[in-house]
Formats: structure tokens, C-alpha cells, sequence
């Protein structure tokens, strides 16, 4: 068809040029025209060449053949081969110059892919090589300039289009209002519209859109009228734009008035705007208006489901977004990767592991598992059930990892606390080029503060000043909390008044940083500042205050924070009341910790189990399961950390009834295949004494970490099994690879020391070098105290003397207690001054040892001396412990009547049956039946039960 019109326009042509130019032209004049003509209408266009070798147009080489008709085309002998070739060798030179339009094309294509750097560069480029764009060159170069909030360069561009004539053009208008809008320059934004001669929808959409962005909602309402006053109607677009914006900033109210709107103009039906409803609803937090816009439509796609799924996650509600997702498929609406993540973002949020691992199946089967964004969203979901294996299973296999996946990576591994792999992570990421984000270097910061890593937190805020986002609130408060964390208050300090803002968060840091740092009372004082700067406190702000006294046992710090809470208003704040109870209780107050519990007007399972947890600290077991029983009154259901700490306080009374019949509950709970509980039971039932019983527990764990590990050593150790727990040790490292910890480590020098196995003890001691756990203070005070029961006073001498700069007093006392228990008591003194002198702190513990060792090498007046000073000299209350230990000491040296004089001057212990009960035994070894007698009847009417009383008599 197309070669007839050709045929048929020559001959008319050939017609028209001899009719008007028979008087003017000679024939061969009238054949160039024609040629020129036919050229200029069939063949000036090089897309429409055809090579027939390659089956793509080629501007250099064509056999003149058209794309059309795809047959050669000479016309009538008119556009011969000689005329053609001639014709192309004279454009050749400028068919080789890429033109505006294939400029364009690139400049389309850059943005289409989301690279918007490589279209500002071409844009240069393109203006380098002397190129005029033209309005689609800056629709094109404007858009980049919005979507990656340029700036600079998007003035640089209106600058160009303004000397080129083009701000007219209403596509580059709103092109030019949509790029200030999104840099937040509304101001300049409402200019360019005010110069406009005319507007179209597209204009006035990105004008509203923009007001709603910078958070001038009444604004941008205001415009949509008046857009409408002048007979400008809103779309679909429009109103999608408009909710999709009001979801952004959760603009609640202009959404439910842009909802009005829509149903005037009828969008209501239209799935796309139906879906933008449902999901504006949802991200501002109205779940039940989102699920009446869902209920009304007529057809739900895929869309409409996951912005439903999305929004029942984002409220909280977790188990309702799986039930959706089980509906939707149960009506042939197949999931996408956004259904996916939003799905996998309810099991992480509900932890819920098997549930998110069926997910992971799934995702599997519909091919999505290679989706970026859904093998993150799987990272993520693991991460916080607790399955960091799995986690970094997905991470190996992910094809394509973006930084977005690197940085849930790193953060899975802080929260599972491996701090060290997240920072090792980084380095590999580093080593494959992905440059990290604000997000990472967040997790970066709280990977070196969960490890004390001050060093590699430096090296991390030297690259954060180098990307320049030290500026960032986010990364500034995570540097400060990494700095006070590792203990460098000084660098929190100067990053922090630095800081351009500050928000509560930023203070709750320094705030906690100090704190930790011994420094209460500079925290209180900033915790004033921070008021006076009009920064009101968050109840988390007062969680951490009253955790970290908690912590450091500051009690009166910790009163002084309650005052602030009740200042504040937060005095019946659920979480900040199981904080202070928390605290009273570790401070060893309990009566405060009661005061506030009972003056709570509600109560969830958190405030009981605090309670409950507290007077098992303060050694009130049997006040603590009381509690339970009036928590089970109440309604308030347990969960696993309750049964934990009602097991502990079991053990601690040693209530083998009550712990057997608090197993029949977690059982019937459906918590005993709880690592956490599990190991609970197990320790229980090993303080108790029941080993046969924990053993069971034990053999029936599907899976047993170090905790439960140690729980079953610890329990052998108790029953006097040490060479059992020996052989434990060695099953759990080489038959089920679990490497030991600092408490594996005392729990195992404990029973070297039960059976004298020097040998054991020195491999152990070799392993706990090889771990590099001999620097802490109770691996070194249990390998002292075993050198020293083992009979080698000279090894427990080495290893004190090798940790003497990090010893605390625990390692301080069991040195002490090695000395007392070899009867070297001029050493044990001698040390005790030393002691004392390096400022180490002394307790009752310290004390026994003391006049333990006086005792065996028969030191009575030296005893006397330190006993006499423990209160005023010391600061040490003496307790029946300490009295019986002097009995001890003046009945070793005959010393009777001193003795019973010594515990009448105390009305504490002549209640107490331990001090008469050691003054008995001296009676017994010094032969004086008459005061023997006397002592055994006291000791019989103080403690009936205690046969010992009998026996001595």
C-alpha cells in the first residue's frame, strides 16, 4: 500500500512540477526537484531505512530498501543508487551526531531506572557538546532533581529555562513546582505556579501535594477548592497523590476530608483510589475506617489486600494481618513481594518463627525468594525470633544484596547480641564496595557499644564525619549512646554539644551515659537542664534512669528520679512503675518496691513478675510465691519470665514441693520447650537437690545452649558429684560443641575444687587462658579458690598476683580465704591490710575470711582488734555469721565466758541458734559439761529441729 501511494505521489508530483514550471524549468530541472522531494518525504528520515542484515535500522550502511514495505524503491529510475549513495555521503557528518530526541531517550531512561545522578550528569554533557534541550530535556532533568531532592541543581536547571524561554510550558511548570515542593522549598514552589499563564490539573496536583508534604494540610484543602472554583476538576491522580501524602505525614483528618471529596466526584468504586483509601487509613492509624473502605469495595486486587495487611501490622495487630493473608489467598488473590514483606513483618512482630518459616516456604514456591526487598524483609523476620541462623542463611543465599540488606544483617546480629560479627560484617561489606547508610551506621554504633568496642567505634564516626551524616539525629544520638556505653564520657560530651538538635533522646543518652559512669547526681543535674531547655522527659527516659540505678544499686539516686516522675506525671505510668519497682528491689528496698506496686491502679504480668523477681533477690522466696498465688487470683495470666522467677525463688528456699507443682503449670502453659524456661527447671531442680529430676528436664531439651549446660553442671557441683559434672563438661564441648562461658568456667573449677582434682584444674585453668576469661573477676577468684582447696597456695599466689589490677573484691576475699584455710594467718593479715590500703571494697564475706584465718592460726587478740573495728572503722555490720566465727575463735583458745558474754551483747544473735551452736562445740572440745548443758538447752529451745544440739550435748 505503501509503495503505490509512493508510486502514485511520484507521478502527481512529476504532473505539478511540469505544470508550474513548464515556462521556468528545463526537464532536467523539473527531475532534481522531484528527487528532492521524494527524498525529503520517503527517505530524509533514517528510522525508516531497512538493513536487511541485521534487521535494524543502520544509518551508515542501508541497502535503500524502506522499513515499511521492506522492497528497494528507485522510482521509476528517478533515486538511483549513484543519486542516493551522493546524497548520503553529503549528510554523513551529521547523521553521526546524536540528536535532541536520542538524548532525550537516554536522559528518559536514566530516570526511569532511578538513576538520577547519571541523568544530571548527562545533562551536563549534553550542554558540554552544545546541545539546545528542549522541553522534554527538562521535564526529564527536573524529575531527577525532585526525586533525589537536588536542589542546587534543580535552581541551576530553572536558571537554564528561564534563559530558554520554557517556563511557559505548563509540563516543565509542573515539573519545576513538583521539584521545589519535594525539596521543601513550597515557597518557591507557589512562585513558579503564579507565573504560569495557565494550569492544568497535573499543576494544581503537584502545587496540593507539595502543601501537604511541607505539612500545611488547611493549606493544600484550601487549594483543591480553589482549583476547583476555576473549573479545573481533580483526578484520580490527584486524589491518589492526596492520600498517598496524607498517609506519609499521617494526616488524618485532611485524609477523611479528601475522602469526602472523592465520594462527591465518585472515585469511591475505583480500585486504585479504593486501595490509596485503605492504605492512607491504615498508616495513620484508623484501622477500622480503613476495614469499612475494604468491606465497601466491590473488587479487591492484590493491592487493596496488602495496604489491609499493612495497615493491621502498622496498628499493632499482628495476628489479624496473618488471618487476612490467610483470606486472600483463600479467594484466588495470589500475594506479590509487597503482600510478602508485610506478612513477614507480622511474624517478626509477633515472633512467631514457625509461623514466619512457612512464609519462607512459600515465598519460595512463588519464585520471590530472589526479591531484594522480601530476602531483607526474611533477614529481618529471623533476626527477631531469636533465629540468627536462619538469618544469615537467607544473607548468604541472597544473589543481590543491597545495602538495605547488609544493614538488617548488622542489626539481627546486635540484637542477638554478636556485636563482633555485626562489626566483622561491615568490614566484608566494605570490601565489596556497598557504601553504608545512616540506618547502618546506627547499627554499627550499637554493635560497638553492646561490645565495648571504643576503638572500632571511633574508626566507624570517623566514616560517618566523612560521608557527612554526623548532622543526622539519629546517628548523633547512637554515637553518643556508643560513647558513654564504652565509657569515654568525655567523647559523648563533645559529640553531643555539638549537636545542632537535640531530642529527648539525645538527653536520655547522655543522660544514661552518666549514670553508668558513677555519675548520678551530674545525671540528675542534666535531667534538670533538660527541662529548663523545654525538653519534656519521656517515660523511656525515666525507664533508663531508674535501669541503670537499678544497676549500680543507687538508691538514693533512684529516689530522687521517683520524685521526678511524679513531678512529670507519669506516677501511674505502667512501664515506669514496673522500672521503680525494679529498682527498689535490686537497691535492696523492698518496702519502696511494694509501696509503689500497691499503689498502682493497674497491674499487668510485668509488675508482678518484677515484684516477684524482687523478693526472690531480697531472699523472700516464700513471699515472692504468695505473690504468684494472689497474681493467679487477679486473673493475670504468667509467662515465661515469671515461671523462671518463681523457679528461682523454689531453689532459693529449696522448695522441691512447690517447684514440682510450679512445673505442672509450665507444662500445662505450653512453656517447658522453653530454652529459657527449660534451663529454669533444670537449675531448680539441682538446688533442690532432686539431680535425678533435673537430669530428666535436661535429656528431654530439644535443643541446650550454654545456660542450660551450666544449670546441670552447677547442680552436680551441689549435690557433691564433682566428677560427674567433670564428665558433663567434657560431653558438652566435644559431643555437642557448645563452648563454655565465664560461668561454665567457675562452675567447673568449683568441682576441681570438691575432689581435690589439681590436675583437672590446671587443664581448666589452661582452657580459661586459651578463652581469654582469666581477666574476669570471678573465673580468677574460683581458679584461686581452687589452687587454694586443692592444696597449691603458691598457684592461687600466681594467679592473684597475675590479675591483682583487675581484682575486685571477690578476688581479694577468696586469696583471704586461702590463706585462712592453709592457717597462714600472719599472710591473711598482712593481705587484709594491703586490701585496705589499695581502697578495694570490704564486706561481711571479707570479714569471715579475716577471722576465719585468726581462728586457725590462733590469733584471738588480732580477731578481737577487727572484729571491734568492722562497724566503725569499716562500715561492716557484724551478723550472726561473724559472731559465730568470733565463738569460734575464743573457744578455740578457751576463752568460754568471753564467748558467752560476746553473743549476749548482741540481741540479734541470742535469738539466733548458729553462735550458741559453735560456743556448744568449744564446750565439748574443752570438757565443761556444766556450761555444755546450759548452751545445748538454748540452742534446743532457739531450734528444735536441730539435732546438732543433742549430738554435742
Amino acid at each position: 500500500m505503501v509503495l503505490k501511494d509512493m508510486m502514485r505521489s511520484t507521478k502527481v508530483l512529476r504532473r505539478q512540477l511540469l505544470v508550474d514550471d513548464t515556462k521556468t524549468c528545463s526537464p532536467m530541472s523539473v527531475q532534481r526537484r522531484m528527487k528532492e522531494r521524494l527524498w525529503h518525504e520517503f527517505f530524509s528520515d533514517p528510522s525508516q531505512w531497512w538493513d536487511h542484515r541485521s534487521e535494524k535500522v543502520n544509518s551508515r550502511y542501508p541497502d535503500f530498501k524502506h522499513k515499511t514495505t521492506q522492497q528497494a524503491l528507485w522510482l521509476d529510475g528517478i533515486l538511483t543508487p549513484p543519486w542516493v549513495e551522493a546524497k548520503l555521503a553529503a549528510m554523513a557528518p551529521r547523521s553521526i551526531q546524536p540528536s535532541v530526541f536520542q538524548w532525550n531517550v537516554r536522559l528518559a531512561r536514566y530516570v526511569k531506572s532511578g538513576q538520577y545522578e547519571k541523568t544530571l550528569d548527562l545533562f551536563k554533557q549534553m550542554k558540554r557538546e552544545g546541545m539546545v534541550p528542549d522541553d522534554v530535556t527538562f521535564v526529564h532533568v527536573l524529575k531527577a532533581c525532585s526525586s533525589s531532592q537536588a536542589l542546587k541543581e534543580g535552581q541551576h536547571v530553572h536558571q537554564e529555562i528561564v534563559r530558554r524561554g520554557c517556563e511557559s510550558n505548563i509540563a516543565v511548570g509542573s515539573r519545576l513546582i513538583d521539584m521545589y515542593a519535594k525539596c521543601g522549598r513550597i515557597e518557591d514552589a507557589h512562585i513558579v505556579f503564579d507565573r504560569m499563564p495557565t494550569h492544568d490539573v497535573v499543576s494544581w496536583t503537584a502545587l496540593i501535594l507539595g502543601y501537604v508534604k511541607s505539612g500545611q494540610g488547611q493549606k493544600a484543602l484550601q487549594l483543591l477548592q480553589q482549583m476547583q472554583h476555576e473549573g479545573v476538576l481533580p483526578d484520580r491522580v490527584t486524589f491518589v497523590g492526596l492520600l498517598n501524602v496524607c498517609a506519609s505525614v499521617a494526616a488524618l483528618d485532611e485524609g477523611r476530608h479528601v475522602h469526602k471529596l472523592i465520594i462527591q466526584r465518585g472515585w469511591e468504586s475505583d480500585a486504585f483510589v479504593g486501595s490509596s483509601l485503605v492504605d492512607m487509613y491504615g498508616k495513620c492509624g484508623s484501622i477500622k475506617d480503613a476495614e469499612r473502605v475494604f468491606n465497601s469495595m466491590s473488587t479487591r486486587d492484590v493491592v487493596c489486600w496488602t495496604s489491609m495487611i499493612l495497615g493491621h501490622v502498622k496498628c499493632g495487630q499482628a495476628h489479624e494481618a496473618l488471618e487476612l493473608f490467610q483470606q486472600m489467598q483463600h479467594e484466588g488473590v495470589k500475594p506479590d513481594q509487597v503482600t510478602f514483606v508485610g506478612v513477614l513483618n507480622a511474624c517478626a512482630s509477633l515472633m512467631a518463627l514457625e509461623e514466619g518459616r512457612r512464609v519462607h516456604k512459600q515465598i519460595v514456591e512463588t519464585g520471590f525468594d530472589s526479591d531484594v526487598f522480601v530476602g531483607t524483609s526474611l533477614i529481618d523476620m529471623y533476626s527477631k525470633c531469636g533465629s540468627i541462623d536462619d538469618a544469615q542463611l537467607v544473607f548468604r543465599r541472597m544473589s543481590t544484596r543491597n545495602v538495605v540488606s547488609w544493614t538488617a544483617m548488622i542489626l539481627g546480629l546486635v540484637k542477638c547480641g554478636k556485636g563482633q560479627k555485626a562489626l566483622e560484617l561491615s568490614r566484608q561489606m566494605e570490601q565489596e564496595r556497598v557504601q553504608p547508610n545512616q540506618i547502618t551506621f546506627v547499627g554499627l554504633l550499637n554493635a560497638c557499644a553492646s561490645v565495648s568496642a571504643l576503638e572500632e567505634g571511633r574508626r566507624v564516626h570517623k566514616q560517618i564525619i566523612e560521608r557527612g551524616c554526623e548532622s543526622n539525629i539519629f546517628v548523633g544520638n547512637s554515637l553518643v549512646d556508643m560513647y558513654a556505653k564504652c565509657g569515654s564520657i568525655e567523647d559523648a560530651q563533645r559529640v553531643f554539644d555539638r549537636m545542632t538538635a537535640r531530642n529527648v533522646v539525645s538527653w536520655t543518652a547522655m543522660i544514661l551515659g552518666h549514670v553508668k559512669c558513677g555519675q548520678g547526681q551530674k545525671a540528675l543535674k542534666l535531667l534538670q537542664k533538660m527541662q529548663q531547655e523545654g525538653v519534656h522527659p519521656h517515660p523511656v527516659t525515666f525507664v533508663g534512669l531508674l535501669n541503670a540505678c537499678a544497676s549500680v544499686s543507687a538508691l538514693e539516686e533512684g529516689r530522687h528520679v521517683h520524685e521526678q516522675v511524679i513531678k512529670c506525671g507519669y506516677g501511674s505510668d505502667v512501664f515506669v512503675c514496673n522500672s521503680l519497682i525494679d529498682m527498689y528491689a535490686k537497691c535492696g528496698s523492698i518496702e519502696d518496691a511494694e509501696r509503689v506496686f500497691n499503689n498502682m491502679g493497674s497491674r499487668d504480668v510485668v509488675s508482678w513478675t518484677v515484684m516477684i523477681s524482687g523478693h526472690v533477690k531480697c531472699g523472700q522466696g516464700h513471699k515472692a510465691l504468695e505473690l504468684f498465688k494472689q497474681m493467679q487470683c487477679e486473673g493475670v495470666q504468667p509467662d515465661r519470665v515469671t515461671f523462671v522467677a518463681l523457679l528461682n525463688a523454689c531453689a532459693s528456699i529449696v522448695a522441691l514441693k512447690e517447684g514440682r507443682h510450679i512445673h505442672e503449670q509450665i507444662i500445662q502453659n505450653g512453656f517447658e520447650s522453653d530454652l529459657f524456661v527449660s534451663s529454669g527447671l533444670v537449675d531448680m531442680y539441682a538446688k533442690c537437690g532432686s539431680i535425678e529430676d533435673a537430669r530428666r528436664v535436661f535429656n528431654r531439651m530439644a535443643k541446650r545452649d550454654v545456660v542450660s549446660w551450666n544449670a546441670m553442671i552447677f547442680g552436680h557441683v551441689k549435690c557433691g558429684q564433682g566428677l560427674e559434672a567433670l564428665e558433663l563438661f567434657q560431653q558438652m564441648q566435644h559431643e555437642e560443641g557448645v563452648q563454655p562461658d565465664p560461668v561454665t568456667f567457675v562452675a567447673v573449677l568449683n568441682a576441681c575444687a570438691g575432689v581435690a582434682a589439681l590436675e583437672e584444674g590446671r587443664r581448666v585453668h589452661k582452657q580459661i587462658i586459651e578463652s581469654s576469661c582469666e581477666s574476669d573477676a570471678f573465673v580468677a577468684s574460683s581458679l584461686i579458690d581452687m589452687y587454694a582447696k586443692c592444696g597449691s597456695i603458691e598457684d592461687a599466689e600466681k594467679v592473684f598476683n597475675n590479675v591483682a589490677l583487675g581484682c575486685n573484691v571477690v578476688s581479694w576475699t577468696a586469696m583471704l580465704g586461702g590463706y585462712a584455710m592453709h592457717g597462714h594467718g600472719k599472710e591473711a593479715l598482712e593481705h587484709f591490710e594491703r586490701m585496705h590500703k589499695e581502697g578495694v571494697e570490704i564486706n561481711g564475706v571479707t570479714f569471715l575470711s579475716l577471722l576465719s584465718a585468726c581462728s586457725r592460726a590462733g590469733l584471738v587478740d588480732e580477731g578481737l582488734d577487727y572484729f571491734k573495728a568492722m562497724s566503725p572503722v569499716y562500715g561492716v555490720s557484724a551478723t550472726a555469721e561473724h559472731y559465730a566465727c568470733m565463738v569460734d575463735l575464743l573457744g578455740h583458745a578457751g576463752r568460754l565466758q568471753e564467748a558467752e558474754d560476746l553473743i549476749k551483747s548482741s540481741q540479734y544473735c541470742m535469738e539466733d541458734a548458729t553462735a550458741w551452736t559453735a560456743l556448744l562445740g568449744a564446750c565439748r572440745v574443752h570438757g565443761n559439761c556444766e556450761m555444755g548443758e546450759r548452751i545445748a538447752k538454748r540452742v534446743v529451745e532457739l531450734d528444735p529441729g536441730n539435732s546438732s544440739g543433742y549430738m554435742l550435748l
